[in-house]
């Protein structure tokens, strides 16, 4: 056999992946550092599938038709160095390697260059849609070397989520964008599950919803404007039964963990002075549950203060539901802003609207309005705040009574509400041509000297007065 492609890394995330290529007729090449895993794949899942299943690296790049194409699936980092290292003896000039895993964009770069100069092809890939799109169809994010596309797309673009008839795959751009696109995918992602949790939050605590009743509503919810993969599964949740008949949602414990791609996305924010403050928040929020213990202590001696809402549930379901949709819509302006500075910053020219149109179907924050986004990218390119798009413009006007009515309720019930009031504040700050950063700047001047801009001076010419 002489494969189309090969695998290294047999975790659950590669087998699926491994499976979906040879089930879209593809011959595949697989690898595991713990060859046993070979076998069982073999024997197991990828039985009557056209994989072949080697136990050495030679063996296994012996195996790939020319040019070499293998996508490694192992943790990013130092595993990734360490297998292109093994890899190199059996490579040669025009080979293709793929990082599939989550790496961080920023190492990405460094390989492109330094395996480039060797004539090796290296791509960095973003994959989202966790096990279940890998093995049925991704959204999958290419970037790396430019020449490497041609020869990878047809496979890509065959194993990826299709909308309609486009597939959730397309060239992002050189070097590190692919996993950079990645990252702020999960950037959102995080934000948009915070914002679901919240709204949880006042509909149980603060009102008292029955698990029941709560499916229920966001099964209708699902039916509209945020119709998407998150708000389905949500509902899926709260139908879910324990062992002893009782809901299993409310069984598990409330501290939330994260592998990092949040935090990646928000330090590069702050390298680039962006401001991100509802991704910040969400995951500063599974930090804060993370301090389990001291929470347990405070709540003893603090007191828990939380109110009930009394309020008709048509009208809270109503607000809710608004309040939601213009906080979900400023939690993807934040993305698409880093994505937008970043494309300049480092030189990748992204299409943004290409980005909403890959993210539609595979991926984890999949949902009905990024056609919406798309479209706003498509009538101006060069639109760096997707709030000032007329579609978006108009849904926050009407949502934003809601908006603020929820994040009121909160401060006054005592519900944590840290991204619903960041999405407000995040607004309201944009939309102000004036901001009390004049003190902030006077302040600094006063006790460091670093000077300050007028209003009635052009841009860019600096003073100091002595205070």
């Amino acid at each position: 056999m002489t494969a189309d492609i090969g695998l290294i890394g047999l975790a659950v995330m590669g087998q699926n992946l491994a499976l979906n290529m040879a089930e879209k007729g593809f011959s595949v090449v697989v690898y595991n550092r713990t060859v046993s895993k070979v076998q069982e794949f073999l024997e197991g899942s990828a039985k009557g599938f056209s994989i072949e299943g080697c136990t050495d690296l030679r063996a296994f790049f012996s195996a790939l038709k020319r040019p070499r194409k293998v996508i490694f699936m192992v943790k990013a980092g130092q595993p990734v160095d360490d297998l292109i290292a093994q890899s190199l003896p059996f490579v040669e000039p025009g080979d293709i390697l793929i990082d599939g895993g989550n790496s961080h964009f920023s190492d990405t770069q460094r390989r492109v260059r330094e395996l480039g100069e060797r004539g090796i092809h290296f791509l960095g890939v973003g994959i989202s849609g966790g096990e279940e799109g890998a093995r049925h169809g991704p959204s999958i994010m290419p970037g790396g070397a430019p020449a490497a596309w041609p020869a990878v797309q047809p496979i890509l673009q065959r194993i990826s989520a299709q909308v309609g008839k486009d597939a959730c795959c397309d060239w992002v751009g050189e070097g590190g964008a692919g996993h950079f696109v990645k990252m702020v995918h999960n950037g959102i992602e995080y934000a948009d599950m915070q914002l679901i949790a919240e709204t949880y939050d006042i509909l149980k605590r603060g009102c008292g919803l029955s698990d029941s009743e709560l499916a229920e509503t966001f099964r209708k919810w699902n039916e509209g404007r945020l119709k998407s993969y998150l708000i389905e599964i949500t509902a899926a949740i709260f139908e879910k039964k324990d062992a002893d008949g009782t809901p299993l949602v409310d069984k598990i414990l409330d501290v939330a963990e994260q592998k990092g791609t949040g935090k990646w996305t928000v330090a590069n924010a702050l390298d680039l002075g962006m401001p991100l403050p509802l991704i910040a928040e969400a995951v500063f929020a599974r930090n804060l549950s993370a301090i389990y213990e001291d929470r347990q202590v405070a709540g003893r001696l603090l007191g828990d203060s939380t109110k009930s809402i009394h309020i008709a549930m048509y009208t809270l379901t109503r607000r809710l539901e608004q309040a939601l949709y213009a906080a979900k819509i400023i939690s993807y302006a934040q993305g698409f802003l880093l994505l937008y500075y970043a494309s300049k910053e480092y030189g990748w020219r992204l299409n943004l609207g290409a980005c909403a149109l890959m993210w539609r179907g595979g991926c984890i924050i999949r949902s009905a309005f990024l056609g919406k986004i798309a479209e706003s990218y498509e009538r101006d390119p060069g639109l760096s705040l997707l709030i000032l798009d007329p579609f978006f413009k108009e849904a926050i006007r009407r949502c934003l009574p809601s908006l603020r009515w929820v994040v009121a309720k909160g401060a006054t019930v005592g519900i944590p509400l840290p991204c619903l009031a960041s999405a407000l504040a995040w607004y309201d700050g944009v939309r102000s041509s004036r901001l009390p950063t004049n003190l902030l700047q006077a302040q600094r001047d006063y006790f460091g000297a670093h000077t300050f801009e007028r209003v009635d001076q052009p841009r860019g010419v600096k003073f100091h007065v002595t205070w």
